[in-house]
This record gives structure tokens, C-alpha cells and sequence, in this order.
């Protein structure tokens, strides 16, 4: 059996419109949630010596300054000691350049897509979709296809599925400056051949038909909007036909095939409802089966086991998620039966279903658990994970003895855990304890909100680290979707805390650590919940010793940029810089633009201003762009992209220009003498919505951060060419 996505994350991650592409080597689909892989990723540590004859080097990409970026040091005052302090930094990164180019270095990688099917691993190498007999024997493998047949920009694989009897592997093909992708089916013989190829494929599964024959159920998407279904078949008897059309925009559609492909599942949903259709694994051409109608409110989620379906769902009280089963030939609701129920602020990660047993990845009040429930017997076993992790990378398999996963944190690369049935334990990695467990230190604190509600904030920095007061601290922030803060292993964080830095990130209400209602009290005319958290957790910070508001950077990509920027108006003073990427500003123009393609898809998180007054008036109390005012703002750095279709590029040049404006106001209402803060903005070219690899991005970030808060960069530069690639 080949591995499969996980059901609850691929549902997540097909659910948020302004979550785009965000990490080139890993495998991300159209709407992600960038933490988390659906395909199985491994990390390596390697050395080697790099040869930089044909890539920009560290000292080059940190002063690269692109010609459409500016700031409003054209035309605003300086003093000269800034200009001293760059020239220093630049000195300081040619030293470290000639020393970087002639020592071997360690790096991390994360590895592209794979997956296992029969006794073949499938897998990207270099330019090549491949597959090889053993997974480690990276120097004895078959070539399927060459990516560069289809004349695409470093093109790269995003997901691998191969047919059941291995005739065909299908695979989808994107490029890191684009959001379009193209499904190309390879026949798998003595001379493997490309079969077929689909423009804007978003998800596909493969199915066999009664008379043996493949095929391959595929959704299109046009203008990120995903609502029609395909099938397709190959050889002799070609066919292509659209089989679903979903007639309500504010719907997406996405395809999951059971763990056990006894089912495939036509999953529609939007922010608060979702509908689930079976079709037959075994007799595909036969009509979809509906499971339940869909309810306002009602999500559920289905996977199989036995001729049962369990049904992850939120139906019923409390509007928390809780499993349900029921017999898969009476799968209405009103024959759904309570099969487990979660602790209160608990978040759902995942569910994998294995023969005897479902496994539950949890987060409950801000740790990771893993719930192991026995089928045969109703039992339970729940097992507390490592403190020190902050975030699962399921690691999809068909073993059913086995439960393999990963555990990460910003600062920690993935280590292996597997829990093992027939011992009922859980068994880690053995080999090299990485150094980081030693030298720094995890903490789970709380911050008291407005209205009393205790908001998680998780923490780290050096273990070593005197004076908590005097170091630099960066604070995240998403609170959107109900989606988690990304918390992911990130060499750069892992850099700046080996230099000193303190990180933090805020939990806050909008997102979805804490469960469904921790969402619901952040959305719609409860978005100021999430800013008064924020503002709370930073005020706690400070007034705990960690960092002072001289310090102290906030950062955000995305959805996440609407807080950021609702508190940079609100509270510039707890801020000295602030990082964005493809932020989302203009809250109320782009909801009140029907033209644009996630706007209907929108109105469950933010409001719908254009018929509901109420909503208007609310988004007028905190978006970011309507609440500029001439004030001193904290410096912002921002990089957006040329051609993003989820966070138009309009709305972010407009926001730089009012709050240009503002700043120019009130620097000349102040006189002379004032330090105006510098606004950047980087406008990189292509159609990605968040690119979360590119180093040249990271190296403009951190290169900013240490200028503004007047830091001494030349070891953050040298540690960070150990883990990425320049």
C-alpha cells in the first residue's frame, strides 16, 4: 500500500485561503499550513564543501538591496551614526565571506516529496522524478521523468501518487515563483514514458475499476478556487471527464483516499461546514454515496476501518471536535455513535487509522500528546510527548505495527519517535543528542488578556543567557483560520537564539491551538480579542525580564500581518521593528472586492463589510490600513510579491505609501533632531504567496533586524551559512 496523506491536516490545509506555498523542499499543496508535511520528509545533516563560483555569496545577499525595494531613508533625515553602523556591518560580512568559502559546512535538508509503494521508494533527484529499490542507495535509482520536458523555472515535485498496481506514478509539478501546477501521469514499463499531463491540478488519487483498470480522480483550480472533479483513465481506453462541479464559491474541494483505500472521499468544506461524499474503491464508476448533508457549523472529517466509518467531527456540545462512528452503509447522522470525546483546549493535529488501533495527535493546553484508542477493546492510552516539542510531521506509512512520526520545534530539527502496538510504548531515535537540548532552554508561560482570558505564550533562548532584560526578542503571531502558529524547525530561529536572541511565540485567540471556540473567539466581530492578547503577552514579556520595548521585533507573515499591523497603530511604543511577509493589511477594501478570488471564501473569518453594517464598522476599528495616523512607528520591514493573487500586492504598496505619509507628518510636526523609522518594501517578483526558504529573503530579514535594533551581526552570518544552502 502506498502512503497517503493524513486527513485532518490535508483537510487544514485546503481550508485557508491566505496560506500559499511556503517552502520549496517540502511538500506543501495549495492552501498550506506551513508547519506541517503531508508527504514524508526527513531531515539530513551532512558536511561538505560548497562551491560558490556560481552562487551569490553571504556577504553578497546580506547588502543586496533590490531595485524595487525603498525606505523611507530616501527622504527622511539620518544621522550619521547609522551610516557608521552599515559600514561596519559590511565589513564585517566581507571578513566572514572569505572565511565561509574555504571551510566545509554542516546543513540541514529537508527532503522533496517521496513516497513508499510495493518495494519502491518514488522521489525527486535533482531534475528527475525517480524511484530506487532502497531508499538510502541515493546512487542506484531508475529515471521516470525528466522535469525539465516541461520547460518550467526550477521546477519541482509536490506530490507523488502512484497507481495501486504500479502501471502508473502521477505526480504534481510547481515551480517556486508560481502557483500553478501541472499533474503529469508516467507509465511505468522498461522505457517509462510520460502518459499525460493536467494544468492546475490541486489534489488527485488513484483508484482501480472492477475491470482492473486505473483511475485517477483529479480537482481543478482555476483563480485559487477549487470546485470541479475529474477522472481519467490511460492506455487503450483514454477518457477525461468531469465528474463534480461544486455551484457555491464559498466551497473548496479537495479529493482524500481512506488509509485503507476502501473509500475515496470528495471532501467540500469552507471556514465552518463541510459535506463528504464516498465513492467506491472498488467500484469507481458507480454514483458518490452521501454521507451527510451538509449543516451550517457541522465539520466533519471520515476515514475506514472494517466496513465502519469514524467521523472526526464538531457536532454537538461542545462545538469541540470529538469521534464518532458508525456503519459505513448508514453513514447519516442520525446514526453517528460518541466514540471518544477530547479534554477541554484541545486541538485536533491529526488522526491515523490502523487496524487495531486510532491514533490521535493532540495539543492540549499548549503540549503535544499522542492518544493511542484500541478498536477491539475501547481502550485508551494517553502518552505526554517531550516538552522541549512543539509541532508533529506525520510521517505517513503503511507499516500497521508501527506508528512513525516526528516531533520539531523552531529551534530543533524533526527526531524520530515510533509508537509500536505490540509493546504499547513509545520508542525514540537513538544516535547524536543534538547540542541544542543543552545550551537552550523551552518555557510555557501565560499571559493574562483583557477580559482575564490566560493566553499560552511558548518561549526559548540560551540557556547560558545572563541579563534577560538586555537581549533582543522576537515575538510571532498568526491568530487566524484557527490555524497554529508555525512552529517548525527553521534554521535561522535556531541562529538567532545561538546569538542570543529570545523567541517567542504568542498563542492568541483566531488561532486554533486551543480548539475550535479558541478560533470562534477571535473571527468575525471578535478579532480585537486576538489584538488585546497580543498586546497582553508583550507587556507580560517585558514585565517578566524578557527583553525591554527597545529590543523587541515583532513578525508575522500573512493573516497574521493584520495584528501586527492593528497593534503597530495601537501600541508602536512596546515595538522597535517588525518583519512582514506577504502581510495582509487592507482588511476592508480587499473584503469589500467581490472580484477578487478568496473573498467569498473570506467572510466566515473576517465579516462581509459590503452588506452588514456591523461588519464594516468593526473592521474599521482595527484594520490596519484605515487606522494609520501621523505617530512614531516602530521600523517595518516588508516583502511581498509581484504577482500574489491571495494577498493582493495593491493593498500592501497602498499601506506603505499612507503610512510613508503619516511618518513624514509627523517627523516634520516633531522638528528637528527626530529618528524617523525606516519602511521597506521589498517587492519580489513571481506568483507565490509566502516563499519560507528563500535566503535571500531570510538574509534581508535578519540583516534588518540587526541594523535596527543596532546589534553586531558577524557571527549570526557565519552560523547561519552552516545550516542553508547560499
Amino acid at each position: 500500500m502506498q502512503q497517503k496523506s493524513k486527513l485532518f491536516l490535508q483537510a487544514l490545509k485546503y481550508s485557508i485561503p491566505r496560506l500559499g506555498k511556503c517552502v520549496q523542499k517540502q511538500h506543501l499543496n495549495h492552501y498550506n499550513f506551513a508547519d506541517h508535511c503531508y508527504n514524508r520528509i526527513k531531515l539530513k545533516k551532512c558536511h561538505l564543501t560548497k562551491c560558490l563560483q556560481d552562487k551569490p555569496t553571504i556577504s553578497e545577499l546580506a547588502r543586496n538591496i533590490p531595485s524595487r525595494s525603498f525606505s523611507c531613508k530616501d527622504f527622511l533625515p539620518i544621522k550619521q551614526e547609522n551610516k557608521d553602523s552599515l559600514s561596519e556591518n559590511m565589513d564585517a560580512f566581507e571578513k566572514v565571506r572569505t572565511k565561509l568559502e574555504t571551510q566545509p559546512q554542516e546543513e540541514y535538508e529537508i527532503i522533496n516529496a517521496e513516497v513508499k509503494h510495493g518495494g519502491f521508494v518514488y522521489y525527486q533527484e535533482g531534475c528527475c522524478l525517480v524511484r530506487s529499490k532502497d531508499e538510502e542507495d541515493n546512487d542506484n535509482y531508475e529515471v521516470l521523468f525528466n522535469l525539465e520536458e516541461l520547460k518550467l523555472d526550477q521546477p519541482f515535485i509536490d506530490c507523488i501518487r502512484v497507481a495501486p498496481d504500479e502501471k502508473y506514478v502521477a505526480a504534481k509539478i510547481r515551480t517556486e515563483d508560481s502557483e500553478a501546477s501541472t499533474c503529469i501521469v508516467v507509465k511505468l514499463s522498461d522505457q517509462p514514458v510520460m502518459e499525460a499531463s493536467f494544468p492546475n491540478v490541486s489534489s488527485f488519487e488513484w483508484v482501480k475499476d472492477e475491470e482492473e483498470e486505473d483511475v485517477l480522480f483529479y480537482t481543478f483550480q482555476r483563480n485559487l478556487r477549487c470546485h470541479d472533479v475529474y477522472r481519467a483513465t490511460f492506455g487503450d481506453n483514454k477518457r477525461n471527464e468531469r465528474f463534480y462541479t461544486e455551484k457555491d464559491p464559498s466551497y473548496f474541494v479537495f479529493l482524500y483516499l481512506t488509509k485503507d483505500s476502501r473509500f475515496l472521499t470528495i471532501n467540500i468544506m469552507n471556514k465552518t461546514t463541510s459535506e463528504v461524499w464516498l465513492i467506491d474503491g472498488l467500484s469507481p464508476w458507480d454514483p458518490p454515496v452521501l454521507i451527510q448533508k451538509r449543516i451550517h457549523g457541522v465539520l466533519y472529517y471520515v476515514e475506514h476501518r472494517d466496513d465502519e466509518l469514524y467521523i472526526l467531527t464538531n457536532v454537538g456540545e461542545p462545538t469541540e471536535f470529538k469521534l464518532m462512528r458508525t456503519a459505513a452503509d448508514s453513514p447519516a447522522i442520525m446514526n453517528w455513535d460518541l466514540f471518544f470525546t477530547m479534554k477541554r483546549n484541545t486541538k485536533v493535529v491529526d488522526l491515523d487509522m490502523f487496524k487495531d488501533h486510532c491514533v490521535l495527535f493532540l495539543k492540549h493546553s499548549n503540549l503535544l500528546y499522542v492518544n493511542v484508542i484500541g478498536l477491539a477493546d475501547d481502550s485508551v492510552r494517553s502518552l505526554k510527548l517531550p516538552p522541549w516539542a512543539c509541532g508533529f510531521i506525520m510521517d505517513t506509512n503503511s507499516d500497521p505495527k508501527n506508528c512513525p512520526f516526528q516531533l520539531c520545534s523552531p529551534i530543533r530539527p524533526p527526531k524520530y519517535y515510533t509508537y509500536k502496538f505490540a509493546e504499547g510504548k513509545l520508542f525514540e531515535e537513538t544516535g547524536h543528542e543534538d547540542p541544542i537540548t543543552k545550551t537552550s532552554r523551552v518555557l510555557r508561560l501565560e499571559a493574562k488578556s483583557k477580559d482575564g482570558k490566560s493566553v499560552p505564550m511558548t518561549i526559548f533562548h540560551k540557556t547560558d543567557s545572563e541579563d534577560l532584560q538586555k537581549k533582543p526578542l522576537l515575538v510571532h503571531v498568526y491568530g487566524a483560520y484557527g490555524m497554529d502558529l508555525k512552529m517548525n524547525f527553521r534554521p535561522e530561529r535556531r541562529v538567532l537564539v545561538d546569538d542570543g536572541w529570545i523567541l517567542a511565540y504568542c498563542h492568541v485567540r483566531g488561532g486554533g491551538e486551543l480548539g475550535l471556540q479558541w478560533h470562534a473567539d477571535g473571527r468575525l466581530t471578535k478579532k480585537l480579542n486576538g489584538l488585546a492578547d497580543l498586546e497582553a503577552c508583550i507587556k507580560t514579556l517585558h514585565g517578566q525580564g524578557f527583553s525591554q520595548p527597545s529590543l523587541t521585533a515583532l513578525t508575522a507573515f500573512s493573516a497574521g500581518g493584520v495584528l501586527v499591523g492593528a497593534l503597530c497603530n495601537s501600541n508602536p511604543e512596546l515595538l522597535r521593528a517588525v518583519t512582514l511577509e506577504a502581510p495582509f493589511l487592507d482588511v476592508l477594501n480587499t473584503m469589500m472586492d467581490t472580484t477578487l478570488p478568496l473573498t467569498l471564501e473570506e467572510l466566515e473569518e473576517w465579516g462581509n463589510p459590503s452588506s452588514d453594517e456591523k461588519h464594516k464598522n468593526y473592521i474599521k476599528r482595527y484594520c490596519p490600513y484605515q487606522n494609520i495616523k501621523p505617530q512614531h512607528y516602530p521600523s517595518i520591514h516588508i516583502t511581498a510579491y509581484e504577482n500574489d493573487e491571495r494577498v493582493p500586492l495593491k493593498g500592501i504598496v497602498n499601506y506603505t505609501d499612507k503610512l510613508k505619509e503619516a511618518i513624514m507628518e509627523h517627523a516634520k510636526d516633531t522638528g528637528e533632531g527626530y529618528q524617523a523609522p525606516n519602511v521597506v518594501l521589498d517587492i519580489q517578483p513571481g506568483g507565490n504567496h509566502v516563499i519560507e526558504d528563500s535566503h535571500k529573503k531570510i538574509t534581508a530579514q535578519i540583516k534588518f533586524l540587526y541594523e535596527e535594533l543596532g546589534l553586531d551581526s558577524t557571527s549570526v552570518f557565519e552560523n547561519l551559512k552552516k545550516y542553508l544552502k547560499f
